[in-house]
């Protein structure tokens, strides 16, 4: 039998992060994966593949527009969804591989099979083709991932009745794509097709879109998708899904009760996601699972079992990769005996449409809730020169600050290149800036990050310079 200082059930962005940090710290470190490639979900099926499709849409977008700038473009234009689809699974089998070169270049043992739990300290590797294989460790890490969710009436058909996975891979562009969930998944992917002709229609029971983030980017991208041809029902509860032949008929009741019936050829079922631990006989070793199926653990990310912890979408908080990957890092640390730690509140969010959205920190309504008083200022791209020369002036940067000591206690945007000018907001919240450091920091002219420091500078006694 086979022994580990560590081992890894689940190789997404958590579980291989937390492999290599692990044999960085000179653990001997096993990681095991019931598929044939690395990377879970993300980068299989979910941010790499998802940002791979946005990508070669947005080009073909922008070939629309390209006359506003002068060129020229003759001749029949045109998508090829099966190449497009062959490009994202290229950059997906370049990654995955990336990831099995980590392992081997950190010495990380790698089994294929599904990992269970024969007791505390011994997990079951279970083959493909059912031959089965026990190894040892001092100390086991759950990273198993999430799946995404349904309503319990939709007959998820994989074919026309479809997930986020299917959605990554059609045979074509849909007439009609219904969309039921207007969170993160549902809109980038909703945009994917609306770019490829696609009529989009978006169906979310909350009174709007991306609902967990600060309202005033729901309200900017909702209008944003509009001008591009989107179109939104919400309020609006799905009472059920039907699918007769190439149509799917989904029907929904307003706040007012009146229902409402939308006909397309394909619907995707975009409901969140669900922790994932099937098939992890948890129970064998006394892990305790809560009833929302998420595997329960302590602010060390430990288990009610002291060996065996548990990380990324299987635990508490928001279910994001780098949040993933934090945890994976942290728990490797606590094994070799240091102190990490995670600010769960600067754990950044951001939406891959364009325009992108990004959030970090706390919302307006939440400081509202709460009772904190805040003062806020915002800055909007079209009074940016960076953005009228790119011609992407939609949206805008807003920051929140307390509002007696100046430290900023929010940032949201909206606009191009917001996922990655999000890094700038977490890394003064970090240090405990004030809008006031931010505003006498200097900012390279023209530059989309200018809208922070004007944001900031808005927020400082509104002293935005440029509006």
């Amino acid at each position: 039998m086979s022994s580990f200082d560590v081992v890894i059930i689940g190789s997404g962005p958590g579980g291989y992060v937390s492999a290599i940090r692990c044999a960085q710290l000179g653990f001997k470190t096993a990681i095991i994966e019931k598929y044939s490639t690395l990377g879970g979900t993300c980068l299989n099926v979910g941010c790499i593949p998802s940002k791979a499709l946005l990508a070669s849409s947005h080009h073909y977008e922008e070939l629309q527009h390209f006359a506003d700038h002068g060129i020229e473009v003759s001749g029949e234009v045109k998508v090829n969804l099966e190449k497009m689809i062959a490009r994202k699974q290229a950059v997906v089998d370049q990654t995955s591989g990336g990831v099995k070169f980590l392992m081997d270049k950190n010495k990380i043992t790698v089994y294929e099979g599904l990992g269970s739990f024969e007791d505390a300290t011994h997990v079951k590797v279970t083959k493909a083709d059912g031959s089965s294989e026990v190894i040892e460790a001092k100390n086991i890490i759950i990273a198993t991932g999430s799946k995404p969710s349904n309503l319990p009436f939709i007959k998820i058909d994989k074919e026309r009745i479809i997930t986020s996975t299917e959605a990554l891979k059609l045979p074509e562009v849909p007439k009609h794509l219904v969309i039921i969930g207007g969170g993160v998944i549902g809109i980038e992917l909703g945009q994917v097709y609306l770019r490829l002709g696609a009529q989009v229609s978006v169906v979310e029971f909350m009174d709007r879109i991306i609902p967990g983030m600060d309202a005033g980017l729901s309200k900017e991208l909702t209008k944003v998708l509009k001008k591009q041809g989107m179109k939104f029902y919400v309020s609006h509860k799905v009472k059920s899904v039907e699918r007769k032949g190439k149509v799917v008929t989904v029907q929904a009741e307003n706040a007012k009760g009146e229902t409402i019936t939308l006909e397309g050829d394909y619907s995707l079922v975009s409901v969140g996601r669900r922790p994932y631990t099937d098939g992890l006989s948890a129970d064998k070793a006394g892990v305790k699972i809560t009833d929302r199926g998420m595997v329960e653990v302590n602010d060390h990310l430990q288990t009610n079992v002291s060996n065996i912890y548990a990380i990324g979408d299987v635990v508490r908080g928001a279910m994001l990769a780098h949040k993933a990957e934090e945890e994976g890092a942290m728990v490797a640390e606590i094994l070799a005996g240091q102190k990490p730690h995670i600010d769960y509140n600067l754990i950044p969010g951001v939406v891959y449409t364009w325009p992108e959205v990004a959030a970090v920190g706390k919302t307006e309504e939440q400081l509202k809730a709460d009772g904190v008083e805040y003062k806020a200022g915002s800055f909007p791209f079209k009074a940016l020169g960076r953005a009228r020369a790119s011609s992407d002036t939609d949206g805008f940067v807003k920051i929140l600050a307390d509002a007696k000591t100046d430290e900023v206690l929010g940032v949201h945007m909206i606009g191009a290149r917001c996922a990655d000018l999000i890094a700038e907001a977490v890394t003064a919240m970090e240090f405990r800036a004030s809008a006031e450091d931010i505003s006498r920091m200097s900012h390279a002219h023209p530059t989309f990050a200018e809208a922070i420091k004007e944001a900031a500078l808005a927020a400082t006694d509104n002293r935005s310079l440029h509006v």
